[in-house]
């Protein structure tokens, strides 16, 4: 979107692959900077995001309708509620592959269980701000896709045009060139604070898959919790350093759009996991914390089930098919995704399964009264008087010696 704007200011500019990648790379080191900071730091950082977030979306979702051009400003109900179908498929299968933008627009909803063991109150906290998130990011993104939907004039227009970013060409389609620009900016802003979530989940994702010792010798360093910031900042850059290596396949054509796929598949599959595994295996006898759905507690994972099953497949159709599709236009996620997928169960077979045997207890278990182990790098403090320590309880009273 930043090249974008920069073209619309100088149409004769035409972004490139590698100011795109190095433009990007940039930005993920930034991203890295901030998810290495101590917990407060990063806390109070997603705080004046969050707000940003919400006051920029609020702002946009009134000047579009506004400050809209065109006569007519607004299109008909057939129009805007219609199908446009610029694929190869029938509309159903469309429609569902069409999914895709809805998902990454959900990205970084699940931070909050990431990082729930640097939050208080965490049983309450963390299931909570995630269904807040989901819930108003939904209902917020159908009334701004509901926006867009009356007021877009041409889709193949916005799809085809030589900026390279849809919702670019977009605004400057439907808005005034300068008042294009600031929703441009305003959009560039909340991405740019989404990412940074993105950066801080995935960097907590690997530091606990590490702390499990998943990653054979390659745990040891991953697991290490900075003695400064009391944060992984190894696996923050570990993540950040596999991200610039997926990068470079921008200057493999098609292939870097699996990478897009491949997110949402996995993280889908990781979250569906659990939940099926919950409602198929131990059903009643799962024993819910403080905070929960209740009674809709099993119909929503009924359904989160029956919808990763239907989207795993379609997430991996190329939009063209028969004559149409060639090796630019195959869609190669399946084999990025099942690739890395068949090695690590065969890993796991061979070798893995010799050594790892399931997730490690980090806090101690007052069910089984087992002794709270050490986290690689922090010194963690132990029962005084009977009571339990700041960090049993899920917070942090004063800094552990290190």
């Amino acid at each position: 979107m930043i090249l974008a704007a920069a073209s619309i200011v100088n149409p004769e500019y035409v972004p490139t692959s590698y100011q795109t990648f190095l433009l990007t790379v940039f930005i993920m080191i930034t991203h890295a900077c901030i998810s290495s900071m101590p917990t407060l730091w990063i806390a109070n950082f997603n705080s004046v995001g969050t707000t940003i977030n919400l006051l920029c979306l609020f702002i946009v979702i009134i000047i579009i309708p506004t400050a809209v051009m065109g006569d007519p400003k607004f299109q008909p109900n057939d129009v805007a509620w219609g199908i446009q179908n610029s694929t190869d498929w029938p509309d159903g299968i469309a429609v569902l592959m069409s999914f895709l933008s809805i998902i990454w627009t959900m990205s970084g909803y699940d931070a909050s269980f990431h990082l729930s063991e640097e939050c208080s109150n965490a049983a309450i906290a963390t299931p909570r701000s995630i269904v807040m998130t989901a819930g108003s990011g939904s209902v917020l993104g159908f009334v701004l896709n509901t926006l867009i939907a009356y007021t877009i004039k041409d889709v193949n227009e916005v799809i085809e045009s030589d900026l390279g970013q849809p919702f670019a060409a977009y605004v400057v389609q439907v808005l005034p060139q300068n008042i294009a620009l600031a929703v441009l900016a305003m959009t560039i802003v909340c991405a740019y604070s989404m990412g940074q979530g993105c950066m801080v989940a995935a960097s907590r994702v690997c530091f606990a898959y590490a702390r499990d010792d998943c990653f054979g010798i390659v745990s040891r360093p991953l697991k290490k919790v900075n003695r400064y910031t009391l944060t992984p900042v190894n696996a923050v850059w570990f993540n950040t350093s596999i991200g610039v290596l997926l990068l470079l396949l921008i200057f493999g054509g098609a292939a870097i759009d699996a990478i897009f796929s491949i997110g949402a598949i996995a993280a889908y599959v990781a979250f569906t996991v659990p939940i099926f595994l919950k409602i198929v295996f131990v059903g009643n006898r799962f024993r819910r914390g403080p905070w929960h759905l209740g009674a809709a507690s099993l119909p929503s994972g009924i359904a989160a089930c029956c919808f990763v099953l239907v989207m795993l497949p379609i997430l991996c159709f190329p939009s063209v098919r028969g004559e149409n599709l060639t090796l630019e236009e195959m869609n190669w996620t399946a084999l990025v995704y099942g690739a890395p997928m068949l090695f690590v169960i065969v890993w796991f077979f061979v070798d893995a399964h010799k050594w790892f045997k399931g997730p490690k207890i980090n806090i101690e278990h007052h069910m089984l009264h087992q002794q709270l182990p050490d986290v690689e790098g922090v010194q963690v403090p132990t029962k005084e008087n009977g009571k339990d320590s700041d960090i049993e309880r899920g917070s942090i009273g004063k800094a552990p010696s290190v």
